[in-house]
């Protein structure tokens, strides 16, 4: 570990299973830098045994571990693609590694990765296993960007929303006077991507595109919002535990044929209604919206989500100085930085765990 570098590199693979995210961040002076990015694509092998390892199925050990080591090796890549741009001695990699469950009810979680191979093969040190130390103090484990959003879009006196929209959505009250809310909200771009996925063959739906030609059938809607997380006290977090085809196939039962397309613009109007009714119940009076993740990039869910909130304009964070495909890397950077300071990581508010706890572990090059 070098002693005298403030440069952090951060690792995310989250719940769309595209790839890897890569920031190379500087945290000198206690400010946040992000420097360069990169991202490297999952190989579709890969993509696919990650997919299957979602839910219960045969040899998962082995299966496991063989997709670790994969990932390992697309880790070590996104590194090699940013060390060139770090002019200096890099302090850690702070890495993710990829979510295959999410239990906290049960008391664990499950990021599956290979620290020490990528601690190997990039020689540096790796910082991993960030949500753990969370679950053990009785907290959800996630979401653990909150704490990030505000050390890098908290200003005193101004209230701001900041909406991650991953496979996952989740919302972190900046409420302007220190104190800060958040939880998962429900599905982000994960029914939306299996759903185009499945009928165009497509990875996303790019800019709402497809959406946005569609008409959302209510009754539908009406159906996939009957479900009882939505209506779960925070602290709260879900996953592709929960929201998977399974959940939408069982919703989608007794309607019929539906237009495809009509589906999409269903489930595209149920995340931004997710997301505004959760940002209503905890922030009734909404000063800013900004939005990060690859949902960032869909001009029609930002427009519906700002439409389920009255008109609220709906910005990305770019226009707070940090692009949206850079913030979640971005911020397991800076819980990296958090580590190697001996400072939490967590809020215990969003999470519900017992106290403040440090998060995560070192694997030394």
């Amino acid at each position: 570990m070098s002693e005298t570098s403030s440069l952090i590199i951060g690792l995310m693979s989250g719940t769309s299973l595209d790839g890897v995210d890569g920031v190379l961040a500087d945290f000198a002076g206690g400010g946040i830098r992000s420097i360069a990015a990169a991202f490297t694509p999952f190989p579709a092998a890969l993509r696919s045994e990650l997919m299957a390892l979602q839910s219960a199925s045969e040899n998962e050990l082995e299966r496991e571990a063989l997709a670790a080591n994969g990932l390992a090796l697309c880790y070590a890549d996104c590194v090699r693609q940013l060390l060139p741009q770090a002019g200096g001695p890099v302090a850690a990699v702070a890495v993710h590694g990829q979510t295959i469950r999410h239990r906290p009810e049960l008391g664990f979680t499950r990021q599956t990765n290979n620290p020490a191979l990528l601690a190997e093969l990039a020689g540096i040190d790796v910082i991993a296993d960030f949500r753990s130390r969370d679950i053990a103090a009785g907290g959800q484990g996630a979401p653990l960007v909150p704490a990030f959003h505000e050390a890098a879009f908290g200003e005193p006196g101004t209230a701001r929303v900041v909406v991650n929209i991953g496979g996952i959505g989740n919302i972190s009250v900046l409420h302007g006077d220190g104190r800060v809310t958040g939880f998962d909200t429900g599905p982000g771009n994960v029914l939306m991507d299996l759903w185009i996925g499945r009928h165009l063959g497509k990875a996303y739906d790019e800019d709402g595109a497809w959406a946005a030609g569609g008409s959302v059938h209510l009754p539908l809607l009406d159906a996939l919002l009957d479900e009882p997380f939505f209506r779960q006290p925070a602290p709260k977090s879900t996953g592709r535990d929960l929201f998977h085809d399974a959940w939408l196939d069982a919703k989608l039962k007794g309607f019929g044929a539906l237009a495809a397309q009509d589906v999409m613009a269903t489930l595209t109007r149920l995340t931004a209604v997710t997301i505004a009714d959760a940002i209503r119940a905890e922030h009734a009076g909404v000063d800013a919206v900004y939005a990060c993740g690859g949902g960032a990039y869909n001009a029609t869910l930002l427009r519906e989500i700002g439409t389920a909130l009255g008109g609220a304009t709906v910005a990305s964070t770019a226009a707070l100085g940090i692009a949206p495909n850079r913030v979640e890397a971005l911020a397991f950077a800076w819980l990296g930085w958090r580590f190697l300071q001996r400072e939490p990581g967590n809020l215990p508010a969003v999470t519900g765990a017992r106290g403040p706890r440090i998060l995560g572990a070192l694997y030394p090059a």
